[in-house]
């Protein structure tokens, strides 16, 4: 006698359909890994238009302030839920505060003082902080695969920004461009790990960027009125353009697809998202400004992408 199938008893469909269903979560982890690196490889250029008569931190506050509007309608027209208790708009806080606010802020403060390439040779760093971080707080194991990607991957960004790098300065300003660049990961590294928490808890990854951006433009702004910066906005058009690209692309889409990363693989492997923007933002600069591509430019993005490979390859199978 045939056994009838139980509507209610998945485990018939989940061995017919396990390797189809792995095929696709790999594809859209692939998907959400590649957006925030391509795009937060071109925002190194568009936030160039940013720096002029508008303090950094009103920029800050602008784009993030601006994405939160956008968010929020979305997220009404979508009908998602944006009721959260006190204790977890508390939680979403401190990532905004952490992840949209200071960690942007302290950037912008660093580039005063420091290269665009030493900051982006910096912020590769990020991976390894949010291994550490993942372990004490989320109690992660930490993969040593990852780490010979990690390394592989920040001494191909090294390459690539060597001349930067030799060129450093170690004076009163260099030294404190560098201690505003490592607060900066740090604060950006904990706003990983707190998003990864939130995840965890079941607090929607849309709805606690949108809200969470909220909060870090709140603060930037409170902290613009007790710092007395002068509120002013640039209407020229490369300053509102690349304004409105870094909103709705460098902010809302970007970080919507690494949030999501970080909850589906981990904040350790999702970083590595941020270690291959120097390869995208160089292949920019070539095309833009007229950077020099030499053979130890392609040394370094070999390395990056060795990086990726044992970073992220899984074996069949697991």
């Amino acid at each position: 006698m045939l056994k009838q199938h139980d509507p209610g008893d998945r485990s018939a469909g989940q061995l017919v359909n396990c390797r189809p269903i792995s095929r696709m979560n790999k594809s859209n982890n692939s998907l959400l890994f590649v957006i925030p690196a391509l795009i937060w490889g071109s925002t190194w250029y568009a936030i160039k238009f940013q720096l002029g008569p508008v303090d950094p931190l009103l920029s800050v506050a602008y784009r993030f302030g601006l994405a939160t509007l956008i968010l929020i309608v979305f997220c009404a027209l979508t009908k998602r839920n944006l009721r959260f208790s006190a204790r977890e708009h508390a939680r979403i806080a401190l990532q905004g505060a952490l992840l949209f606010g200071f960690n942007y802020w302290l950037v912008y403060q660093s580039e005063a003082h420091l290269s665009s390439g030493l900051v982006a040779v910096g912020f590769s760093t990020l991976i390894f902080f949010n291994l550490f971080f993942g372990a004490i707080f989320l109690g992660h194991k930490i993969d040593r695969k990852i780490i010979f990607g990690a390394i592989s991957g920040l001494a191909g960004t090294a390459i690539i920004f060597w001349s930067e790098l030799v060129s450093f300065e170690a004076d009163g300003e260099g030294y404190k461009g560098l201690a505003l660049l490592i607060a900066s990961i740090v604060i950006a590294s904990l706003g990983n790990i707190t998003s990864a928490r939130n995840s965890s808890l079941k607090i929607p990854v849309i709805q606690a960027t949108a809200i969470g951006m909220g909060y870090g433009a709140l603060i930037m702004f409170v902290l613009a009125l007790i710092l007395d910066k002068e509120f002013v906005l640039d209407t020229s058009l490369p300053y509102l353009g690349s304004l409105a690209y870094l909103t709705i692309f460098g902010s809302i889409v970007a970080f919507s697809a690494y949030l999501t990363l970080i909850s589906k693989i981990g904040p350790g492997k999702a970083a590595y998202a941020i270690v291959v923007v120097p390869v995208v933002a160089v292949t920019i600069s070539t095309f833009l400004e007229d950077f020099q591509f030499t053979v130890f430019t392609a040394l370094g993005m070999v390395l990056l992408l060795l990086g990726n490979v044992l970073a992220l390859y899984r074996k069949a199978g697991r």
